[in-house]
């Protein structure tokens, strides 16, 4: 009952205008904070999420401006929406204290970040925010870099100031995006990676620090390093106080992420060995060898054809950005899927299943070649180490290992059709 009447109270006072959009606040009353709430246990979760909060302190009012809100009518129309790149948030406010005591139940820190803004500033922050929440406002195309949770506060923040932070944070970046959204990402390796596969090049190399305000921490730790420049030729914080209004008993984000190449060669290394040595006794006749490696070839051909054809999908026909021109298309891609039936034949021992799967291994290792011998070139780029790390060693095992079964098979039918015809007497 409690929950329920709170959802009840931020819905009637979000429906509200708040004084400082009706001329009832005096810009000399208002504080502006910002907000940052550490990461959390769910997938969107993880990269943390930041909020502007205005206080009239005569008035005694105050509202928590969220950039992050989203969702669709049901679930399958909200996984559609963000399959096609087209999954719109918008933007809410919310009672303060309500928000803080939601992200404390979640073991999410709350840290606050009152900012030293002459009135004027301040006003122009509280009008910006009060007009973003408007029904032709509050809705906007989401991008996880470039235009989120995190970076339209900043922008308003920077506006008001009179572009310094922007100007302050021009320089090069500490690492890039895709270093910094893999140091988030730790918690959950297999995830991880799965991200590595899905994004392209436009995640790596140099970036600014401005671009690396994505991640709430970033931009927290830019506001608190910033020194204005105000008309009266002083300089000051922008910072006035910071404090924790509550601290998460969680690890902490790392500052650099662990190298998982390692682990993830030496996975597919001995998965390319064992498939090897099944494929080997299942020459020498094996049934249960050639059973369980042509079930799990097929298995393979599922798993990765369905992620090829939707990395396919997303980098041609979806406005992903990340997604165009993604190298491990190269290598893993709608063919993939064609491992499927060529898995159940070699699992059936029929004879032809033998040159259709050395086809297909010796395809995708061409593609994985390829790939590796193309970054000498400037547009192949893309820091995909820890896929070809898992995929390279697979793909390498098993085009060696069919080839040689083809051949012992070519071998044999060959030395059969030339033995000598017993004669009866």
């Amino acid at each position: 009952m409690v929950h329920v009447a709170s959802l009840l109270v931020a819905l009637a006072v979000s429906q509200s205008l708040p004084p400082w959009m009706s001329e009832q606040s005096r810009s000399e009353d208002l504080s502006i904070s910002l907000v940052t709430f550490s990461p959390g246990d769910e997938l969107y979760s993880w990269w943390g999420h930041t909020a502007l909060v205005v206080e009239d302190k005569r008035l005694n009012h105050g509202r928590l401006y969220n950039f992050g809100m989203f969702g669709a009518a049901d679930e399958v129309a909200f996984v559609k929406m963000f399959a096609q790149g087209r999954l719109w948030f918008w933007v809410a406010d919310d009672p303060i204290g309500w928000t803080y005591e939601m992200y404390r139940r979640m073991n999410r820190d709350v840290r606050i970040q009152e900012l030293d803004l002459t009135p004027d500033e301040a006003m122009n922050v509280a009008k910006a925010l009060g007009s973003h929440v408007l029904p032709e406002n509050r809705s906007y195309l989401y991008h996880h870099y470039d235009d989120n949770c995190s970076t339209r506060p900043r922008d308003i923040l920077d506006r008001a100031i009179g572009g310094q932070l922007v100007a302050a944070t021009s320089g090069p970046g500490r690492m890039s995006i895709r270093q910094h959204a893999a140091r988030y990402a730790e918690v959950n390796p297999p995830m991880s990676l799965l991200l590595d596969f899905l994004q392209n090049d436009t995640l790596d190399g140099p970036t600014t620090e401005k671009r690396e305000a994505f991640l709430p921490d970033e931009l927290e730790r830019q506001v608190q390093a910033l020194q204005v420049k105000h008309a009266d030729g002083t300089t000051r914080p922008l910072v006035k106080r910071q404090y924790d209004w509550f601290k998460a008993k969680r690890a902490a984000v790392p500052e650099k992420a662990a190298s998982l190449w390692p682990v993830v060669f030496a996975v597919g290394a001995a998965l390319g060995g064992l498939s090897f040595w099944l494929l080997r006794r299942a020459q020498a006749g094996a049934k249960a060898a050639r059973l369980l490696l042509g079930l799990s070839i097929a298995a393979w051909g599922m798993v990765f054809g369905i992620l090829g054809t939707g990395l396919f999908e997303m980098a041609l026909f979806t406005n992903h950005e990340v997604t165009f021109h993604n190298e491990n298309l190269l290598f893993v891609n709608p063919v993939t899927l064609m491992l499927v039936p060529a898995g159940i034949q070699l699992a059936r021992n029929r004879p032809a299943a033998l040159a259709r799967l050395r086809w297909l291994w010796t395809f995708f290792t061409a593609g994985a070649a390829l790939d590796i011998v193309c970054k000498v070139l400037p547009w192949f780029d893309q820091d995909n180490w820890n896929v070809l790390a898992l995929f390279v060693p697979v793909h390498l095992a098993l085009a060696a290992a069919f080839t040689v079964a083809v051949r012992a098979q070519v071998t044999s039918a060959a030395a059969a059709n030339a033995a000598p015809v017993p004669q009866r007497g």
